[in-house]
């Protein structure tokens, strides 16, 4: 009888449910929600790409690629081959390829490249693929399935729930973790530095040095000195990180820690470095960066930080606000950093004794901000 009750309570929900709201909403909401439960698919898809060759192989093809073409080229068991079409359908519908007549008076269709999937071709000096495959690495991915822990217990991110270590110390521990971390960085930096260079010219003119804090393998320096060979440019980072990297020419490496005190220069340069640290860690690196521009009695010296600005874009474009919304929620899970808007900038400079500031747009994601003691 119990159970009966239940069946007829449930029934009888049900038809409150579809009188209270329209059916066709109620299946849009559950679509919506789906839609998010899966969205994970995308990344996966995506990935797999990626590690089978795709976007090099239909490049390398040099016009549009039929189906039967693409599966011969891949390096898949035979018995895979029907589940080609299925991986390169989701892709087409998510903007990674598209599909092009083979020729003019052919009904065929080929793959082809999009301008999403140029950006993931391994010998572009743009390519993203390092990012994403250190994005979608299992130790990256992990952290995610314990945010609801980290919300119940004092652990600094989720990152040290699950693996008992932060981001920091474990890359420090694990030379394929840092590895993989270096290059996605890399990777990032080549395309934000061609930018900046190009639209940004003035912010490095009469500027006799310029210091990368943090800034790794030295990519962005030395794209850096290449362009402005009069200024004398040095990569600041840990001692691991640039202990076998060599100077040339006017770039050099020094190693130290940012909390302890930076390099002397014109400018200090930060990219991607504070979005990696709370505000009392993002103040106390700032001023020692007002320390190093100012040492010596300089008085044209000031901080140029390349970051995402949050609602730095117009209302419509909703893709580019989920991306650094994403960003932010990525910033807690593996760090103890955030993603800010003006105002919190604005404070962060304040607090550490700065002045005035001036925002350059440069990316649809991120603006240069220059910093003034």
């Amino acid at each position: 009888m119990e159970k009966l009750r239940s069946f007829k309570s449930f029934r009888h929900l049900n038809i409150d449910l579809i009188n209270e709201e329209n059916a066709e909403e109620l299946l849009d909401a559950q679509a919506h929600i789906w839609n998010h439960i899966f969205n994970f698919i995308n990344s996966m898809c995506l990935k797999c790409a990626i590690q089978l060759g795709i976007p090099d192989i239909i490049h390398s093809h040099g016009k549009p690629m039929t189906l039967s073409l693409l599966i011969s080229a891949l390096p898949i068991h035979k018995t895979k081959a029907p589940c080609v079409y299925r991986l390169m359908r989701l892709l087409v519908h998510s903007g990674f390829f598209a599909l092009r007549k083979v020729g003019e008076n052919d009904h065929e269709e080929g793959y082809v490249l999009t301008d999403a999937s140029k950006l993931l071709l391994k010998n572009n000096p743009l390519s993203v693929t390092p990012f994403l495959l250190a994005m979608l690495d299992p130790v990256i991915t992990k952290p995610w399935n314990f945010l609801s822990t980290w919300f119940q217990n004092e652990d600094p991110t989720p990152f040290d729930t699950a693996n008992g270590l932060t981001f920091w110390d474990y890359g420090s521990h694990e030379p394929k973790m840092a590895n993989f971390f270096n290059d996605a960085m890399a990777s990032d930096a080549r395309l934000v530095t061609s930018v900046v260079i190009d639209k940004c010219k003035g912010v490095f003119e009469g500027l006799e040095s310029l210091v990368d804090v943090g800034g790794g393998t030295g990519t962005v320096a030395k794209a850096i000195a290449a362009a402005f060979p009069q200024m004398e440019c040095t990569v600041f980072d840990l001692p691991h990180v640039v202990a076998d990297l060599r100077a040339k020419e006017n770039l050099k490496f020094v190693g130290g820690d940012m909390f302890d005190a930076v390099s002397p220069g014109d400018a200090i340069l930060l990219k991607w470095i504070l979005h990696d640290w709370s505000d009392e860690e993002s103040v106390k690196i700032l001023k020692k960066c007002k320390e190093a521009i100012t040492s010596k009695g300089n008085k044209k010296g000031k901080v140029i930080i390349i970051d995402m600005m949050v609602e730095n874009q117009k209302d419509e474009d909703n893709e580019s606000y989920e991306t650094q919304l994403f960003f932010d929620m990525l910033m807690m899970v593996l760090v103890t950093g955030r993603e800010r808007n003006e105002k919190e900038w604005a404070k962060l400079f304040q607090d550490a004794g700065f002045t005035r500031y001036k925002i350059t747009p440069i990316l649809g994601l991120r603006s240069l901000i220059e910093v003034f003691p």
